[in-house]
């Protein structure tokens, strides 16, 4: 079986958090990012993580990969300037493996469900994310004023994890010339697909202050299921 191992992103600005460092923030008992750690190292496909960081939580995150990585934490470095940046330096940590799996630990309550499904499909195609899809009706505007309506049954809202061929990331990541929003995009511009799955609805990103409210209670309902308290 290919080697997996997982980037996990925490370098953000949190900027919209109103002075909340998010990755830090505490959701459930526990920082946020703690989420995602547990999350992955309870994937039995995953040998390895790193985490990256930015200079302010740096010390803290290495803290609490000890506490929540089960072992697997192999090293927490510090991010760069850009998005990509960051995934860049994670790359140059990693391990050898074949499989990279890239997460945003601003979505804390990714499954391993989630991961395992990524991974599957990253090896059969390459490359591979979750999404869902939209259903609101997006317009595309311009100077305040519609321009066209999209075809909402094409479109889907891409989220992390992001799951690629090690070797295809890093090429992706080599040829890349402009400033884009996640790893997908950087395959996207070598012309190479990307497989498209559904993941639930709390597979959220949190960003304001709000997000953790909702992330508390989709925490707190499923504690309450059946399957949880059994």
């Amino acid at each position: 079986m290919s080697k997996a191992a997982a980037i996990l992103l925490a370098a953000g600005r949190s900027a919209r958090m109103l002075g909340l460092e998010k990755t830090l923030a505490p959701l459930s008992g526990m920082p946020v990012a703690a989420h995602s750690l547990r999350a992955f190292a309870a994937c039995a496909s995953i040998d390895a993580i790193v985490l990256v960081s930015n200079s302010a939580n740096h010390s803290t995150l290495t803290q609490l990969s000890a506490e929540h990585g089960a072992g697997k934490v192999t090293a927490v470095v510090l991010g760069g300037k850009r998005r990509q940046d960051s995934v860049g330096q994670g790359l140059q940590a990693l391990p050898p493996c074949d499989l990279v799996v890239v997460h945003d630990t601003a979505r804390p309550l990714v499954t391993v469900e989630v991961i395992e499904r990524g991974l599957a499909l990253a090896a059969q195609h390459g490359a591979a994310t979750v999404a869902s899809r939209v259903h609101d009706t997006v317009k595309e505007g311009q100077d305040g004023f519609v321009q066209r309506t999209l075809k909402r049954e094409n479109l889907w809202a891409v989220q992390t994890p992001q799951t690629f061929a090690r070797a295809l990331l890093e090429r992706a990541h080599a040829a890349a010339n402009e400033d884009v929003s996640d790893d997908a995009m950087l395959v996207e511009v070598l012309g190479e697909p990307v497989a498209l799955y559904e993941g639930p609805s709390s597979n959220l990103k949190v960003t304001t202050p709000e997000d953790l409210v909702i992330a508390e209670a989709l925490l707190r309902s499923e504690a309450q299921t059946p399957a949880a308290t059994a």
